[in-house]
């Protein structure tokens, strides 16, 4: 009720200036008739110096509704004059306050439980490789003990590529600040990738051929952009055609990697980039983790290399543009 007499203290003023002049004037003009127009101009003068008035004390508050928030300066209502102005303000402050430390609350919270799933994945990888070189190293096996150790090597594995699947998408929270572009051959990265997957391409009887100049410069993130690859590459051998080929080539502006297999419908194009989506091929065989091309989508927007999926008559075609990124 304070608040509400404040803010309309001024009209009080007027009408009651308006209440004690109005009966004078009729008396002393006796014959307000004759005096009708000098009345209605009284009248207009009091009230556009009211609205004047009422404009110079609230003109910070209206320009401050109607202009676009771009930093937090701009929440706050800088000297504010009317009595509503300054409460509207100090609301402002109190909302702000109330965000920010919210804000880094939610904050600390995040980088606490980064730190955590680091900590645990790191401390799990080395379990997984110990295992891994006792399945090697282990002789004398028997034909069925060769399979049970395949076996548990095979899940090892599916271990570790999840367990760096995770501490990747840990990283890339911080994506931006540990970006390094330089110069890249793209030929010797893509060879590491395949190098790196040897084993798998062997179990799954698939083959890289590879058509691009061997001298082919671009300019990007040799750790980050091999990390693309490697996923991309992976998908491409998971989901071919056993016994087939995975062509990779380079036509002056985008890599093109080709696999056989099962066609993805156009329906779930859109949403494999999305995370934790596996489509229905993934729900089927249960080995997506819907992590993978949200990762890739995540560092090729940040290295602002465009990129396409399309899938047709049994043939996929993973692209990523690097007109961006030649050497000039």
């Amino acid at each position: 009720m304070k608040l509400f007499f404040r803010d309309h203290l001024s009209i009080i003023i007027l009408y009651s200036i308006s209440f004690l002049l109005l009966p004078w004037i009729i008396h002393v003009l006796d014959d307000l008739s004759s005096h009708y127009a000098y009345f209605i101009f009284l009248v207009s003068f009091l009230f556009i110096l009211w609205l004047l008035g009422r404009y110079y004390r609230r003109r910070k508050f209206y320009h401050h509704l109607q202009k676009n928030i771009n930093t937090q300066d701009d929440l706050h209502l800088f000297e504010p004059r009317a009595a509503i102005e300054q409460y509207y303000s100090e609301k402002l402050r109190q909302i702000q306050y109330l965000f920010l430390t919210q804000q880094q609350r939610l904050e600390e919270q995040a980088h606490e439980k980064q730190l955590v799933l680091s900590h645990f994945a790191h401390q799990m990888k080395t379990p997984l490789s110990v295992i891994q070189l006792i399945v090697q190293a282990t002789p004398n096996k028997t034909t069925d003990e060769l399979q049970q150790w395949y076996t548990i090597n095979k899940e090892c594995n599916k271990l570790t590529f999840t367990l760096n699947q995770l501490l990747t998408y840990e990283r890339t929270s911080h994506l931006v600040a540990d970006l390094k572009i330089e110069p890249i051959i793209l030929k010797g990265l893509v060879q590491e990738v395949i190098n790196d997957l040897k084993d798998f391409f062997i179990i799954r009887e698939v083959f890289p051929k590879l058509t691009f100049a061997e001298d082919q410069i671009i300019y990007s993130d040799r750790k980050w952009l091999k990390i693309v690859l490697y996923q991309v590459l992976n998908n491409a051998i998971k989901y071919s055609e056993m016994a087939s080929t995975i062509h990779i080539h380079y036509d002056n502006t985008a890599l093109h990697i080709k696999n056989l297999g099962e066609t993805i419908p156009t329906s779930e194009i859109a949403r494999v980039f999305d995370l934790f989506y596996t489509g229905m091929k993934g729900r089927t065989s249960g080995e997506a983790t819907g992590i993978g091309l949200y990762l890739v989508k995540k560092i090729l927007t940040t290295l602002e290399h465009p990129f396409t999926l399309q899938s047709s008559e049994h043939v996929t075609t993973f692209s990523i543009n690097f007109s961006n990124s030649l050497k000039k």
